[in-house]
C-alpha cells in the first residue's frame, strides 16, 4: 500500500504555470518588432530623379482668426465685423477652402459666440478649423 501511495504522489498534476516559454516567446516578438519598426517608419530607400524645373512647395500658412472677450473679431491684426467674417476669410485664403483656419478666442469669450463663428465658416465650406489653446508649459513661463 505504501508503494501505491508513492506512485500516486509522483504523478499528481502540477498547478504552477511555467513562465519560461512565455518569456522566451515575448522576447523573440520584441526583437522582431524592434527590427521591423524602423523599416516601416522610414519606408524604402529609392534614388529620386532630379528635375531642373521643379521648385519646393511652400507650406501654406494658416489663417489666424482671433476673438476678444468683448466679441470683436480680428483676421490677423485687422478688425472685422462678425457679419463679414466669411468674406474676409475668403479673401485671406484666396478662395482655397482647404486652408486651415486657426480660431483663437479669449478664455472669457462665451462658447456660443465661438460656435457661431465656426458654424458660419463651416456653412461656407471652410471645414478645416482648428481651435488654438495655450499649452501648460507656456503658462509656467
Amino acid at each position: 500500500m505504501k508503494l501505491a501511495a508513492q506512485r500516486r504522489a509522483l504523478y499528481q498534476p502540477l498547478a504552477e504555470i511555467n513562465v519560461t516559454p512565455l518569456v522566451d516567446v515575448m522576447l523573440v516578438l520584441l526583437i522582431v518588432f524592434m527590427v521591423t519598426a524602423p523599416m516601416l517608419a522610414a519606408g524604402m530607400k529609392v534614388e529620386l530623379p532630379q528635375a531642373r524645373a521643379a521648385e519646393p512647395i511652400e507650406p501654406k500658412q494658416p489663417v489666424i482668426l482671433s476673438m476678444q472677450k468683448n466679441g470683436q473679431l480680428f483676421l490677423g491684426r485687422e478688425a472685422i465685423a462678425r457679419a463679414d467674417v466669411v468674406a474676409a476669410v475668403r479673401r485671406a485664403t484666396g478662395g482655397d477652402r482647404e486652408r486651415t483656419i486657426h480660431l483663437r478666442g479669449d478664455r472669457d469669450v462665451p462658447y456660443g459666440d465661438m460656435v457661431a463663428v465656426m458654424d458660419r465658416l463651416a456653412g461656407s465650406g471652410f471645414g478645416r478649423i482648428a481651435l488654438i489653446a495655450k499649452t501648460r508649459a507656456a503658462d509656467a513661463h
